[in-house]
């Protein structure tokens, strides 16, 4: 019950991922905290973000449900979202109950794939939300199949399966398939490159839970780049 009202409250809203890179000024628990904050004010349904204290200080100065998560490398060197029992247990510490996870099919702890890890922790820890992160739609059945609490693009060109993906545009195409191979009103978010509001908006008629969105609102330096460059290209056609 607790988690459908979770799930009810975030539907056809935005959640704002809170992160902050290494470097940047912002990479505290209160920089990320204060973002959280703003993305409150705005409207924001829910708030993600990365570390064990940053997520405890904006669970403790937000009212809206916060999805938890830690971050470390596959052997492969691309990106791992909570990829470890141990980083399960260390976020349950701090009290989190909404929790992202790796889906992808790579292994972890030596022998568990993102759907064979997603099972496990939901028999550990059977109260907990789980956010199943994955990069296919192949990977988004089988978390569901898990038991996977609901499924989100994340990792999409993130992978060494989907790197080939257009790294300037979101996978409409990811989230049109997943909703297909899931029953229907199985959550399913977008999350990925969805960095305009016309984006997040065709998303969700397009059928996803929610959008989530982090570096268009986020990360002020990736932003002001993005500007800079824009500049840069016209004056040198100039």
């Amino acid at each position: 019950l607790i988690v459908m009202n979770v799930l009810e409250k975030i539907k056809n809203g935005l959640i704002v991922s809170c992160q902050a890179e290494e470097g940047s000024p912002f990479n505290t628990p209160k920089g990320v905290g204060d973002f959280a904050r703003c993305a409150e004010l705005g409207g924001a349904v829910g708030i993600r973000s990365c570390g064990i204290e940053k997520c405890r200080y904006i669970m403790q100065n937000t009212s809206l449900p916060v999805i938890c998560l830690t971050k470390s490398i596959f052997e492969d060197g691309f990106v791992r979202i909570t990829g470890s029992f141990a980083e399960v247990e260390a976020l349950l510490k701090i009290n989190a109950t909404f929790i992202a996870v790796d889906g992808t099919y790579r292994i972890r702890e030596k022998q568990y794939t993102g759907p064979d890890y997603i099972k496990k922790i939901k028999k550990m820890y059977p109260k907990i939300l789980v956010m199943a992160d994955i990069a296919t739609s192949q990977e988004a059945f089988a978390c569901y199949e898990a038991g996977a609490d609901c499924i989100s693009t994340t990792l999409c060109g993130y992978t060494p399966d989907t790197v080939f993906v257009n790294q300037e545009y979101p996978s409409f195409s990811l989230l049109e398939e997943c909703i297909k191979f899931v029953p229907r009103d199985f959550p399913i978010m977008a999350e990925g490159r969805f960095n305009k509001p016309e984006y997040a908006a065709q998303a969700i008629e397009n059928g996803a839970w929610a959008v989530i969105v982090g570096t268009s609102i986020t990360r002020p330096q990736i932003i002001t780049r993005w500007y800079v460059n824009a500049i840069k290209k016209k004056v040198g056609q100039i």
